[in-house]
């Protein structure tokens, strides 16, 4: 296994001749969105495996995760590692397993969404292009839930000097969640349309409007405040391809400190 260096932005956590599994930091984006951008989880690759791409090799990312979301990235290094793992993701024999952090505590201990996503704008006006939403049109899109544990934690200071009135602790879960299918933001959605969305989600959360603030101003106390956490609490756990091998990346210190409760 190769040992990261930090000017790659990423740890290897496995690799062989055919695959790497990496482990991504939140906000490093996944491939380039426009020319001369930020430094991507891609050209980092490329980089690493300059020696392989050389020799025939090649660079197909498995598993896509948003921006913000941390944690286990699948990558093949050949054209027939590629095939095989595009064709494990079809049957399903690819496991990905997620944690989130979301706002509240759940009546129930496991609960599966079957709802079907698409993209919001096909189907009414949508001030956010990339927004997905439940609709019978849809993809369809199936995510089992289960609930790792329920905490609290105590309102912020600030909030409570505010306020001028003490506020009671705030309830939050960590949930482990199993797609089974893989459409865009499908966990966010669905968290949020069980009425738990993720914390820090800036489009699921509390009002997208948040995010429109965020592209404009970037980020701010009065994001802060109402989103807790700079990203989406959302961390890609643990890759499985079933009856051979597993990979598992615990919480990243920015949510294991928010479970933790101290402020």
């Amino acid at each position: 296994m190769i040992e990261s260096s930090p000017i790659l932005g990423f740890n290897v956590v496995d690799e062989t001749d055919d695959y790497a599994v990496v482990d991504k930091p939140p906000f490093l984006l996944v491939h380039p969105t426009k020319p001369n951008g930020a430094r991507t989880l891609w050209q980092g690759l490329r980089e690493l495996f300059a020696f392989e791409i050389a020799n025939g090799g090649q660079i197909s990312i498995v598993n896509r995760l948003d921006r913000e979301t941390s944690g286990l990235v699948l990558v093949a290094k050949t054209a027939v590692a590629a095939r095989r793992f595009g064709l494990l993701m079809q049957r399903q024999e690819l496991k990905k397993e997620y944690l989130a952090i979301v706002w509240g505590w759940p009546e129930w201990q496991r609960y599966v969404v079957d709802a079907p996503l698409g993209r919001q704008g096909k189907y009414q006006e949508s001030a956010i292009w990339l927004k997905q939403t439940i609709h019978p049109g849809g993809a369809p899109a199936q995510t089992a839930f289960d609930v790792e544990r329920r905490f609290t934690r105590g309102a912020p200071l600030r909030q409570r000097v505010t306020c001028g009135r003490a506020l009671r602790d705030e309830k939050f879960s960590l949930i482990r969640a199993m797609p089974l299918t893989g459409r865009t933001h499908q966990i966010r959605v669905h968290l949020a349309s069980l009425g738990h969305p993720i914390v820090g989600d800036k489009i699921y959360g509390p009002d997208e409007q948040l995010y429109l603030r965020f592209i404009e101003k970037g980020w701010t106390p009065e994001l802060e405040e109402r989103l807790l956490l700079s990203r989406h609490a959302l961390h890609s756990a643990k890759l499985a391809i079933e009856g051979e091998r597993e990979w598992t990346s615990p919480l990243p210190s920015d949510l294991s400190e928010f479970c933790s409760g101290v402020l």
